[in-house]
């Protein structure tokens, strides 16, 4: 699969999760509204948020698979990034306004019609399944906040569909508000978790599935490379990665030596999905003027 073909499939993805899930939350507003359940009601408004997500979503994709400019050297991968971090703090925002509805009903809970509730649960587990399905798999930050946000939509409605089935038998009208609350923590957890990893991106922290010390140790470790500084890995998007690192060889290496010090570098790093490599070779009699005393010598 090539590169392009990977990054259109991810917009793709995200425009059918959109479609689905706006759809969705139109029926799912009238028939919260329908039901009196508080349970449907806070799923439907988490449902619009992750409706307007994805809205943003698949337009920054798509924004962020053109190629570099002059204003961005890098390319415009960062912009779904932006929307990751964006989505993260409408849906944190939208919970916490779902929180201050639902918190109240307990000390005052209103029977809802379970057949209603249980009808779209079904149908709510099936579209947002369908959502998930379209997502999973995804390699990009963007992606996969949006994956979880529908998986956690796809349990959520598992939760309401448990509580319409026990309402059906047992009058227990606080189930509604409590089954509310418990969907709307565990999904705030995870945007939180999200939101964490995002900011960890924006910050270009080195990646976590990426054992950075094991790079410089080895890095240090080929034989024509005396020493290295200025080391930097760093990730574009959660899924395109940059790499930098100054290598100091021998005074008197020949070109042969500085190619095989360039391969042996590039060797290590062809586990990582790398869009950006820059190896810089300096001789040891050199003086480079960005090395630094506390760096990888």
């Amino acid at each position: 699969m090539s590169h392009h073909h990977h990054h259109h499939e991810t917009t793709g993805n995200i425009k059918v999760a959109f479609f689905l899930n706006f759809f969705f939350t139109i029926i799912e507003l009238i028939g919260g509204l329908l039901t009196n359940s508080i349970a449907i009601i806070s799923d439907a408004l988490h449902d619009l948020g992750d409706s307007l997500s994805l809205g943003l979503a698949w337009f920054l994709q798509r924004y962020s698979n053109k190629d570099q400019s002059n204003n961005y050297s890098f390319g415009y991968k960062r912009f779904s990034l932006l929307a990751a971090l964006t989505n993260s703090v409408v849906l944190i925002t939208g919970s916490i306004f779902i929180l201050t509805e639902a918190v109240p009903r307990l000390w005052n809970p209103e029977t809802p019609s379970t057949l209603g509730m249980i009808g779209l649960a079904v149908l709510g587990i099936i579209v947002n399944g369908a959502a998930v399905f379209r997502l999973r798999g995804g390699d990009s930050m963007n992606q996969k906040v949006m994956s979880w946000h529908m998986l956690e939509d796809v349990l959520g409605w598992a939760a309401v569909l448990v509580v319409g089935i026990v309402m059906t038998f047992f009058d227990l009208p606080i189930l509604d508000p409590l089954a509310s609350i418990g969907i709307t923590l565990f999904i705030l957890y995870n945007i939180v978790i999200n939101l964490i990893k995002t900011m960890r991106l924006f910050l270009e922290a080195v990646p976590e599935s990426v054992d950075f010390d094991r790079i410089t140790r080895e890095i240090r470790n080929v034989p024509e490379v005396k020493s290295a500084h200025h080391t930097h890995l760093w990730s574009l998007d959660g899924e395109n990665h940059a790499f930098s690192t100054h290598a100091v060889v021998a005074a008197e290496a020949t070109k042969e030596e500085v190619c095989r010090a360039k391969k042996a570098i590039t060797s290590i790093l062809e586990d990582i999905r790398l869009d950006h490599i820059t190896i810089e070779i300096e001789y040891e009699d050199e003086l480079c003027s960005m090395a630094e005393e506390d760096e990888y010598e």
